[in-house]
């Protein structure tokens, strides 16, 4: 047979559109031609396949032109997907395989020059989409990838080590590989949909570790079970980054769908790990990460760090040192939940709903309103108005605006962290958040920060003097009907943990104390 086609599938954002690997042997000049816009490390998969075959015991047709072409033309591909498909289409093409049940199956792996299989990224992402295709198709996959894939429930994945453990499955009748495979040949296994590992807690990262800091705590449990953004600002070592860290512990498991979104997401970054399933991603990029690596971007687009946090925790410490360009990228994927790259070449759109987490410092060194008292000694604040006024520049009012919760996070006395009693651990706290988001779910059908329009309407209503606090305190502060609706929100969590069915004057008066202006900026 001159002409084989075998099934494969691309990688596009989220997406997994299918593509056929045409295989057409013809005499003339030897060559090796490879067309379908593919990429460079798709290109280069003629040296690998040709090795890969070679050595693994097959004829590669060196006297013949060879023309392979990835369908459709117009869809780009890349990585080293494509090398198992590619090598099982030349086979088939020059008859040393069978391929008339390659229309039952997908295949996708890189090889090494050996014939060895490598893992793929976005394996999970190849099986959810199998997953919305009709039933009967199998995937093919190598160690590593296949037990990504089999996650996805009613997908039949096969686990392939190396390049002849699949090539034998299909060996012709008059072949001298036929019978050489066997039922329990440990390089070909079908998986079974794998038991889904329960989520366990980190011990090592618990609230109880955190001496004082009872109003940043209750700010942090407020946060978790409403969903809202915080902001905090402290001197250095007063504990933000160490409340920060232990934010994820008072969150709940991720239910099976968001739980696959997430995991998507890591396994087109190739960081999906097994051990993580159902927690929620913490990420925590360095303030010198640029606009393209928060948001993502490259060609072809890549997630960036607030799609990796999407159903968890993206916490940016020290926020004014981030470049301004990558803060400013940030306002839209907060409000919209998603990020769309477009490119010239094409356009992906990345899930980003995460909840922000952020410190900063008062001043550029960080002591701002730091008093001594009697004969104390210790760092003061030399930073003069005009230096103070530029940092806190450097976080725009709209960006502001869009955070729920600002709080201040004062030095702790040493005699307070020497002799603080035991503190309350995450476990407790993570109970009451729990039962807060779930009461608001019930409700409302989602978390308290997700509410806006007819919604926030219904499940926000306002006593009269309820109200007449609200329109007082925000011509005061002159907030924003964004601010407004936000401090809103708060009021409506925290009547939620008092297990309160409508918003009191006291609940108001709560959130109005986590949307104070900063000393900084008085």
């Amino acid at each position: 047979m001159r002409l084989s086609l075998v099934q494969s599938r691309a990688l596009l954002g989220l997406q997994s559109p299918s593509v056929t690997v045409e295989v057409h042997l013809a005499n003339g000049l030897p060559s090796f031609t490879l067309v379908g816009l593919a990429d460079v490390e798709v290109k280069e998969a003629r040296e690998r396949v040709r090795s890969a075959l070679q050595n693994s015991g097959f004829e590669f047709p060196s006297n013949q032109r060879i023309t392979v072409n990835l369908a459709p033309a117009d869809l780009p591909k890349d990585s080293g997907r494509f090398d198992l498909p590619i090598a099982l289409g030349i086979l088939a093409a020059s008859g040393q395989i069978d391929d008339r049940l390659f229309k039952q199956f997908e295949f996708a792996g890189e090889l090494s020059l050996s014939g060895a299989l490598r893992p793929v990224k976005g394996a999970l992402i190849m099986g959810l989409a199998m997953h919305q295709q009709p039933q009967g198709r199998r995937l093919v996959l190598p160690a590593g990838s296949a037990e990504e894939a089999s996650l996805v429930p009613n997908v039949i994945v096969y686990r392939a080590l190396h390049l002849k453990d699949v090539a034998l499955q299909f060996a012709m009748p008059d072949s001298k590989h036929h019978g050489q495979a066997t039922p329990d040949m440990g390089g070909w296994t079908k998986l079974a949909t794998q038991a889904l590992p329960a989520q366990v807690s980190d011990p090592t990262l618990d609230l109880a570790d955190v001496k004082g800091q009872a109003g940043a705590k209750r700010a942090l449990e407020i946060a978790a079970a409403g969903g809202h953004s915080l902001l905090m600002m402290g001197p250095p070592g007063s504990g933000k980054s160490m409340l920060a860290h232990r934010f994820s512990g008072l969150l709940g498991p991720l239910p099976m769908t968001e739980a696959l979104e997430a995991a998507s997401i890591a396994s087109l970054a190739g960081g999906f790990d097994l051990s993580q399933w159902s927690r929620r991603p913490t990420r925590h990029p360095h303030h010198s990460a640029s606009a393209v690596a928060l948001v993502g971007g490259g060609s072809p687009p890549r997630p960036g760090e607030i799609s990796l946090a999407h159903h968890g925790v993206l916490f940016l410490d020290e926020l004014p040192e981030f470049p301004r360009s990558a803060l400013e990228a940030l306002r839209e994927p907060i409000e919209s939940g998603s990020v769309t790259i477009s490119r010239a070449a094409m356009r992906a759109e990345f899930p980003a709903r995460f909840q922000l987490i952020a410190a900063m410092n008062p001043c550029p060194c960080g002591y701002a309103g730091q008093t001594r008292q009697g004969g104390q000694k210790g760092p003061v604040c030399r930073c003069t108005p005009d230096q103070v006024h530029r940092y806190m520049r450097k976080i725009s009012g709209p960006l502001l605006d869009r955070i729920d919760l600002h709080i201040e996070v004062p030095s702790q006395d040493a005699k307070l962290l020497l002799n603080a009693p035991t503190a309350e651990s995450s476990t407790a706290i993570r109970s009451r958040c729990l039962e807060a988001n779930q009461m608001a779910r019930r409700r409302q059908g989602c978390a308290n920060q997700a509410l806006g329009g007819a919604l926030l309407d219904q499940h926000c209503a306002l006593s009269a003097d309820a109200s007449a606090y609200l329109h007082q305190v925000a011509s005061h502060f002159g907030w924003s009907s964004r601010s407004t609706h936000r401090v809103l929100k708060v009021a409506r969590t925290i009547a939620d943990l008092s297990k309160k069915q409508t918003i009191e004057t006291a609940h108001l008066a709560e959130a109005v104390q986590y949307r104070q202006p900063f000393e900084a900026d008085r």
